[in-house]
């Protein structure tokens, strides 16, 4: 083989490994989840001293208590059982209890933890422990309040909201210091925000000084961790940008952010909760691990009520599915929060000619196959023009066999001969792959969306395929999509070299392995493009005879 067959040779081989070991780089293989359900706490904050921070890893906590201090804030009557608030919209139920005044219950009605017919909706905050509760506070010193500390509430057991209907729910606690604390959660009927508030007024005599804290509580376990790219933990949005912290990295030590803040969530592939502070509501986040929890904490600084007195803090508050309209709806550039990583400069407009084409037809396999046949219009002039340099480069064989046997002793001359060749007939040598490597940025981006998207989460299509984000169960659509690539293969016009076109047979058997666990709109769409492969060959050898 001359250099320039060389190079087409080592394209081929090129073209397989960047699919096979380069996917294997970028998305490893998804690990075994639980039943999708985020479990995610926004709870009190562990209280913490006033200090300076110099890096951003901070060792521990410290607590604000000093040894044997008795918190001011126990409540005047304790008597009182705790209630349960439920609350019933479109999209969620709500369970609200008046112990802390707290969220201990979150169903995405919308959404269910598995694919099969009988599965129970999402449930995004499990009802365990008081350190995972949910949008529970805690404070310090003045503004002491028991993690335990019973409010009262005038809303009724259960309450219904439609449509774009609203509730506003307050819950009201005295301290033993006279401190006031009246804390609301203002829901609406077809939206996953509530608007949460907590208003402090110092009813005592006295000046009280202290600090207030909110903070998110996630159960973890390294079962929860989920595939290897997709990514799960706290992420934080400073200074416009988002940061994310891998769960692991918190073994070593708390991270700590403190200029530029915007919002903290915890997050997982499908779903997330997001807390927003007010203008200069927060002056610190702080993410640690504890055990089995992690903790995003939102700190105040330390302020003073006057008698008589009263302070505001506002949050935001939303607590669903990674959908780019509603956490775009939402503001504070929550939509930043759907990214499709390295491959996002293409996988944002797939996902919108995606989105677009099921607007019309209701069904993500259809799109699919209706983007796929974009792409391939997109690609189709490159494709016709690859087939027709190999046809061309399937004229020369017989003149390169002569050129081999003329100047099989000189090299040199046999590579000058060659390219002198091509560039008489205008054929390029290496143009038989270039469709194929053009196409996987375009496959990678895909992956992405269809791994990633929380509308294809779930999504059927036809007959056995009921998830397109999952493998396909019966390995019906790789087989196929194996069998037309070997079409395909047989289409596309032979090299003379007996290696290179081994190399190429043996693509369909690779692909078909590959992907017998990619989702199956992945492999939808790889299956229709070789179809449209196979019907432009056709036509273009039918016009060449």
């Amino acid at each position: 083989m001359n250099s320039a067959e060389n190079k087409n040779l080592v394209l081929a081989m090129v073209l397989m490994l960047a699919v096979w070991l380069g996917f294997s780089f970028f998305f490893p293989p998804q690990k075994e989840q639980q039943p999708e359900g985020v479990q995610i706490t926004p709870v009190a904050a562990s209280q913490a001293k006033e200090e300076t921070v110099v890096n951003d890893k901070v060792a521990e906590v410290e607590t604000f208590s000093t040894a044997g201090e008795t918190p001011v804030s126990e409540n005047v009557q304790t008597s009182a059982p705790a209630r349960e608030i439920t609350v019933e919209t479109d999209k969620y139920q709500a369970v609200f209890t008046t112990e802390g005044a707290r969220l201990i219950s979150f169903k995405l009605k919308e959404y269910m933890a598995t694919s099969a017919k009988d599965s129970a909706p999402v449930q995004m905050y499990e009802t365990g422990p008081l350190r995972y509760s949910t949008m529970r506070t805690t404070g310090a010193e003045g503004f002491g309040l028991s993690e335990g500390a019973l409010f009262e509430t005038a809303t009724a057991s259960v309450v219904s909201l439609n449509g774009q209907e609203q509730l506003e729910i307050l819950f009201k606690h005295v301290a033993a210091n006279g401190m006031q604390y009246v804390k609301s959660f203002k829901v609406r009927g077809d939206e996953y925000v509530i608007d949460m508030a907590l208003e402090l007024s110092n009813a005592s005599q006295t000046p009280l000084r202290g600090t207030v804290n909110l903070a998110m509580v996630q159960r973890w376990d390294d079962s929860m961790e989920g595939d290897s790219y997709s990514f799960s933990g706290p992420a934080t949005l400073v200074k416009d940008e988002i940061e994310e912290v891998d769960v692991d990295d918190l073994k070593d030590g708390a991270v700590s952010y403190g200029q530029g803040l915007s919002w903290t969530s915890f997050q997982t592939k499908y779903f997330l909760s997001v807390v927003v502070p007010g203008d200069n509501t927060v002056e610190r986040i702080l993410l640690q691990r504890k055990g089995d929890a992690i903790e995003n904490i939102m700190e105040t600084a330390y302020f003073t009520l006057q008698p008589g007195e009263k302070k505001t803090l506002d949050y935001l508050v939303f607590i669903g599915p990674k959908e780019p309209a509603q956490l775009k709806a939402a503001g504070h550039q929550l939509e930043k929060i759907v990214q499709f990583g390295f491959f996002n400069l293409l996988a944002q407009p797939l996902f919108t000619v995606l989105t677009f084409f099921y607007g019309f037809f209701k069904n993500y396999g259809v799109a699919i196959i209706l983007l796929t046949v974009v792409i391939k219009i997109i690609f189709w002039p490159l494709t016709h023009k690859s087939y027709s340099s190999m046809k061309s480069m399937q004229k020369l064989q017989p003149e390169m066999v002569k050129l081999r046997e003329k100047f099989k002793n000189d090299k040199e001359r046999l590579n000058k001969e060659m390219m002198q060749l091509y560039k008489t007939h205008s054929v390029n040598p290496l143009g038989g792959c270039l469709p194929m490597i053009v196409q996987i940025p375009v496959f990678f981006a895909l992956y992405k969306v269809l791994l990633d998207s929380i509308a294809l989460r779930h999504a059927p299509f036809a007959f056995w395929l009921t998830d397109l984000s999952a493998k396909d169960p019966y390995y019906i659509t790789p087989i196929l999509m194996g069998a037309s690539m070997f079409v395909q293969q047989k289409m596309t016009p032979t090299t003379a070299d007996p290696m290179q076109a081994k190399i190429f047979m043996m693509m369909p058997i690779v692909f078909t392995f590959m992907f017998l666990n990619f989702p199956s709109g992945l492999v939808i769409y790889w299956l229709v493009n070789n179809l449209l492969t196979i019907l432009q060959q056709y036509f273009i050898h039918r016009k060449a005879t």
